[in-house]
């Protein structure tokens, strides 16, 4: 079977971007969530997965069918393989969002404490870095890929302040401590995210240049 490689390329390309985009609409949305308290729009991010699982699905058998049919080499051989991982990850940010707006939900049926500053700062500095890597993605951008590596620290360091909130918190009113731990969790699955978006970055940078830069924080 013959397969028009070049087109099939820009094809990958554009489906993986698309679905990038539907990724950072569903963390887009449970932030929203958090701050305007849409509990319709949180049901709306729990039960829409299974497009963005198809998608994944969909792109993962267009690059086994491709390595079988095609034999790429070089910068198409690199395109295929980073489409395989940024594709998982952007099926797992997809899941964390899930479990977030899952999370939302559940506090939004209690009176709990008021969200703390550093959790919002949080939610955004994640969903910058998503944003971030995306672009970076679609432009080829190596060097923007850098600067989401490094953003990562000042999402690690915000996750120590929900921390360090919530062990003040649970103390001072252990009526609500339920509610504390449920944003603790909240916390850690956008700290996830980070680490995922992280990852992508690393991917990007391996597509573009040909490095694998995992494990090397200066690279």
């Amino acid at each position: 079977m013959a397969v028009d490689l070049r087109n099939e390329m820009v094809d990958l390309r554009r489906n993986l971007l698309a679905m990038g985009a539907m990724v950072e609409q569903r963390v887009t949305r449970v932030i929203e969530v958090m701050i305007d308290g849409d509990l319709q729009l949180a049901e709306v991010v729990r039960a829409g997965d299974a497009e963005v699982d198809q998608m994944e699905l969909d792109l993962e058998a267009t690059c086994m069918r491709l390595l079988a049919l095609a034999q790429p080499v070089a910068g198409d051989l690199r395109l295929i393989l980073a489409v395989i991982r940024i594709s998982n990850e952007l099926e797992r940010i997809a899941d964390l969002a899930r479990g977030i707006a899952k999370k939302l939900i559940k506090l939004g049926a209690t009176d709990g404490p008021p969200l703390p500053p550093a959790m919002i700062d949080l939610a955004f500095a994640s969903r910058t870095m998503l944003s971030d890597v995306l672009a970076a993605m679609s432009n080829e951008d190596a060097s923007l890929c850098r600067q989401v590596r490094r953003a990562d620290q000042r999402v690690d360091d915000l996750h120590k302040e929900v921390l360090h909130w919530a062990r003040q918190e649970i103390p001072r009113d252990v009526t609500t401590s339920g509610q504390t731990i449920e944003m603790l969790t909240i916390a850690q699955r956008f700290e996830r995210i980070a680490d995922m978006t992280t990852n992508i970055a690393e991917d990007v940078i391996f597509l573009v240049e040909g490095r694998i830069v995992r494990h090397a924080p200066d690279a």
